[in-house]
Parts: structure tokens; C-alpha cells; sequence
């Protein structure tokens, strides 16, 4: 019998794995870790790039990459529309731009006219630093999605407001940047009025439906507050200096652990039963995955998969009601969700199953525009990764952003 591996399944070993053993990272700063940053990988091929540093209302500072315009339509004194592009979990904004200039979602963009900016969430690569916290520190890691959601994501599309003069911008996200944005726009509906369209690849919010032979094991263990998970929350997890040092001590060594190690290397960079990623990122994505998070993002998302709700995290229920005045979490309400959607799914994913996202299609106000990929077309990291995704993802998101502002430029000032 042939046992397959989905990455959600070695990752979590890992996550367990890493959250028992780790010791902190000893960097603060992304140019001690990386020879190339972000802005690096893009002034390569041309484009202007520029870093931005947001501190939250909580202290941390998130690193956000820009490029303001192309070089190749000279466009920086013309008008151009804002985009926001964040990525998934353990992921960070290199992700947008590793397919190179003709492929690329963030290149696409930029030479289609518009203002392309790119997140991090806390404690990646590139937002390890808190004014108030050291990394060293077990509160700095004292964070799940929520926060990144409701304080992160409103930080970094505020600045982006600011920066540019603009009332509104058009928003991108993969995975958990999809869960940050249904999250920030149900606990902060005045959030929609900011987003013009909301493009959501592979939507992860109801996780009650996710095919991952590890995650179904282990739900009873971490998919709900133990002891077990008070010991590995809070924690620094899934870093790429973590994973070399794990390598190099297990994987080499040890013949079990090599066929893990292989498994987990390959699948950070495409489904093993799909087979449609783009080879020439995997080795740019060795150089920058994965670029790190709590251990609590993870946590949260098991209760996701344990509870079937999509609702804030469960602390247990004498903290709950610390928190939250009752004994459980309670749900974000995705009534409040109205901006216009497009969502983005897979029958190939594991993790944002089918009958998830359509459910969770069937309770916002305004029914999404749905671009389902059937059969093994689409795994879920190809969807910023897949050989065809210029084709099948990005030029589709581009269409849809120009026919909105082809739509406002038509608009009589009376009807705006």
C-alpha cells in the first residue's frame, strides 16, 4: 500500500516537531537571514522597488514591499489603482514575484498600470520586529490569524490609503490571505468600503471538509485547548533556518526522516499527486520558504478543522470567558462581508475543500464570482505557483480589476 503525503500532513509533524525543540532565532533584521530581500528580487528584473515599515497599534512593525510603477510603461506621473497582494501561511511576499516578469502576479500587475504592494503577516521574514518585544520573547509569538486580520491587514491597507492618495484599493490574498481578509472584514466592516474587488485563491475560512490524513489523526490531540497545545503555543514554528539546522541533524541521517524530509521539501513546493508547479521556482522558493509564524496560526486553524466553525481562537473555557464573556469563541459573522468577491478553488485541494468554500460563498451578501478548477487542474500552493497560473489565475484577476475601473472612469460624478 502506497501512503501519500499532502503537505498539510508532514508539515504538522513538523510543526510538533519544531515547537518542542525550537530555540529562538537570533535576527531581527530580513538582510541577516537573507542575501536578497523582496526589493532585491525585483529591482533584478528592472522595476523600481521600495520597503515600507507600518507599526501596528500593538507594536509590531510589518515590512510591506512596493513597486509604484513599471519601468516598462514609464507610467509613475499617470494615475494608478492600488492593489494589495498577501500570502499564505508560513509564506511572505516573495511568493508574488518568484515566477519572474512574465509570469508573475506582481509584475503582471504593475505592467497592466497599477500600484502593486506586498504584505507580510507578523513574524514572517520580513516582520520580525516589535518595538515593545524582542523575538526572544514568548509574547511576541502570542498571535494567531485573528490578529493578523483585524490589526495587520487594516494597518497595511491604511498606509496604503494614505501613502497613495487613494480612497480604495483592490486586494489579492492566498490561503490565510484569505482568512486575514474575511476576518478583518467581518470584525471590522467599515473595512469594505476600502476594497474596490477582493480576488481570494484557494479561501480558507469553514475547514470542516479538509482531506489530510494527519490533520484527521490529530485533531483530537491539537484541534481543541490541552495540555499538549499549551506546550507548543505561542511558539516560533516553520522558519527556514530551523528547517536547515532540522535537516541537517535528521534528514541526512536517518533513513524514516529522509523520506519525510523529502516528502515536506516537495510538497512546500507543489502537490505530490498534481505535479503542475512551475520548476523553475522551486529552487528560488528553498531560498525563501518557509519564512515562519506562530505556532498558534496552526493551532487555530486545527480548531477550524475540529470544530467546523470559522470562529475566533479557543483559549478553553475559563480564559473564553475572561475574553470573550461566554464559554466558547464565537463565530465571525461573514454577513458583515460585502465587498465584491471572486473566489478561486480547486477540487485538487486538500486544504480549501470544494464544499467549504461554497459554503462559505452561500452565506455573504453578495454572491462571489466563482472560478472553480475541476479535477487535478490545481493544488493549493499552485495557485500562486502552477506553470499555466498567468493564464488560469493572474490575467483573469488583472481583466477583473480593469473592468472595475473601466466601470468607475464611465461613472458620471453625480452617480460616484
Amino acid at each position: 500500500m502506497t501512503i501519500h503525503f499532502t503537505f498539510l500532513d508532514v508539515f504538522l509533524i513538523f510543526f510538533v516537531l519544531q515547537a518542542a525543540l525550537a530555540q529562538p532565532i537570533q535576527y531581527d533584521s530580513p538582510d541577516e537571514k537573507l542575501m536578497k530581500t523582496t526589493a532585491d528580487r525585483i529591482k533584478e528584473h528592472g522595476y523600481p522597488a521600495e520597503i515600507h515599515y507600518v507599526e501596528t497599534e500593538d507594536n509590531y512593525v510589518i515590512g510591506m514591499f512596493r513597486i509604484p510603477y513599471s519601468h516598462n510603461l514609464q507610467n509613475q506621473n499617470e494615475p494608478r489603482p492600488a492593489i494589495l497582494l498577501q500570502h499564505g501561511l508560513t509564506s511572505c511576499s516573495d511568493a508574488w514575484i518568484l515566477n519572474g516578469p512574465n509570469d508573475a502576479l506582481a509584475f503582471l500587475l504593475a505592467d497592466a498600470g497599477y500600484d502593486v504592494w506586498m504584505g507580510n503577516a507578523r513574524g514572517n521574514t520580513y516582520s520580525r520586529n516589535n518595538t515593545r518585544l524582542s523575538t526572544n520573547h514568548p509574547y511576541f509569538w502570542r498571535f494567531s490569524w485573528h490578529e493578523i486580520g483585524v490589526i495587520d491587514i487594516a494597518a497595511m491597507i491604511d498606509h496604503i490609503l494614505t501613502t497613495t492618495g487613494e480612497t480604495a484599493i483592490h486586494y489579492t490574498g492566498h490561503s490565510q490571505g484569505t482568512t486575514v481578509f474575511f476576518v478583518l472584514m467581518s470584525e471590522k466592516p467599515e473595512y469594505n468600503e476600502k476594497i474596490k474587488t477582493a480576488h481570494l485563491l484557494a479561501p480558507v475560512a469553514f475547514m470542516g471538509n479538509m482531506k489530510t490524513l494527519w490533520a484527521k489523526y490529530t485533531r483530537r490531540f491539537i484541534g481543541r485547548p490541552n495540555t499538549l497545545t499549551g506546550i507548543v503555543d505561542t511558539t516560533e514554528v516553520m522558519h527556514a533556518t530551523f528547517f536547515e539546522e532540522l535537516y541537517n541533524i535528521l534528514c541526512t541521517k536517518h533513513a524514516v526522516m529522509q523520506f519525510m524530509c523529502k516528502n515536506l521539501i516537495h510538497l512546500l513546493n507543489g502537490d505530490n499527486d498534481v505535479g503542475n508547479m512551475n520548476q523553475t521556482v522551486v529552487g528560488l522558493l528553498d531560498e525563501t520558504h518557509p519564512a515562519g509564524a506562530s505556532s498558534t496560526q496552526v493551532l487555530h486553524y486545527m480548531q477550524e478543522y475540529e470544530s467546523k466553525r470559522f470562529c475566533q481562537l479557543d483559549h478553553g473555557v475559563a480564559q473564553n470567558r475572561k475574553k470573550y464573556g461566554r464559554d466558547t469563541p464565537p463565530d465571525y459573522d461573514v454577513a458583515q462581508i460585502t465587498s465584491t468577491l471572486f473566489f478561486y478553488y480547486s477540487d485538487a485541494d486538500t486544504l480549501a475543500d470544494v464544499i467549504d468554500v461554497e459554503h462559505l460563498a452561500s452565506l455573504v451578501p453578495k454572491s462571489p464570482t466563482m472560478t472553480h478548477f475541476p479535477g487535478s487542474t490545481m493544488s493549493h500552493g499552485e495557485f500562486a505557483w502552477h506553470v499555466n497560473v498567468k493564464e488560469m489565475v493572474n490575467m483573469p484577476i488583472i481583466n477583473a480589476c480593469n473592468e472595475y475601473e473601466n466601470s468607475v472612469e464611465t461613472l458620471n460624478p453625480s452617480e460616484l
